[in-house]
């Protein structure tokens, strides 16, 4: 698939890259992304939720009432569930909510991922390109060009760039990740995929 280079003004230069079907062309798989994202959500989760039973209220072990002949039910002590300041019964309790899905799932997910865009045509290739010093206003004139502003974007890099990451950093619908960092939630959720020229490589590489 044959896709023109843009510069960051938003005008297309006079080369194309060639974007490979094996990773931009393959047949989506709708139940892999579940997957995929499923588990990247998962894996943010915390777990440290932690409600108090019974045997962590603080409180006196003394039975409060004789077992019998009071003519109401029996109770233990003051930490009795039923009780207000009481345990909780069957309180949430510490948890890990990550769970494994196969290598090769995962890589179906990405590809068919960024197969989507590919086919809605929503991939920008751009030059290689830095700012010299870290301006958020230099990564809107970046998107104003491109008319993406209000649209939630993803650009990928093949290396670490810091002025670029830190003047995306305060826009809400930007974001900016190294290729050996993608994932199909970011893909998905992105309205416009923004791709460096030499990170083509590294993506194909790693999928």
């Amino acid at each position: 698939m044959k896709v023109a280079v843009h510069n960051i003004t938003g005008k297309e230069t006079t080369k194309k890259v060639d974007l490979s079907n094996d990773v931009f062309g393959v047949e989506p798989n709708d139940h892999a992304i579940y997957l995929d994202v499923k588990q990247y959500l998962a894996a943010q989760r915390s777990g440290t939720h932690k409600a108090k039973e019974r045997g962590d209220v603080k409180g006196s072990r003394r039975k409060l009432r004789k077992q019998k002949g009071s003519g109401a039910a029996r109770v233990g002590d003051i930490k009795n569930p039923l009780f207000r300041g009481g345990g909780r019964v069957f309180g949430p309790r510490p948890r890990n909510y990550d769970f494994k899905v196969n290598k090769k799932v995962k890589r179906l997910a990405r590809k068919s991922a960024l197969s989507y865009l590919a086919k809605d045509k929503n991939i920008i290739v751009l030059e290689d390109f830095s700012f010299d010093a870290p301006k958020t206003k230099a990564y809107i004139d970046l998107l104003t060009n491109f008319d993406q502003l209000d649209n939630k974007t993803l650009l990928v890099l093949a290396e670490s760039n810091k002025n670029i990451f830190l003047s995306s950093r305060n826009l809400k619908k930007a974001k900016v990740v190294l290729a050996s960092e993608l994932n199909t939630y970011d893909v998905m959720n992105a309205n416009k995929l923004m791709v460096m020229e030499s990170s083509i490589n590294e993506i194909e590489k790693n999928f």
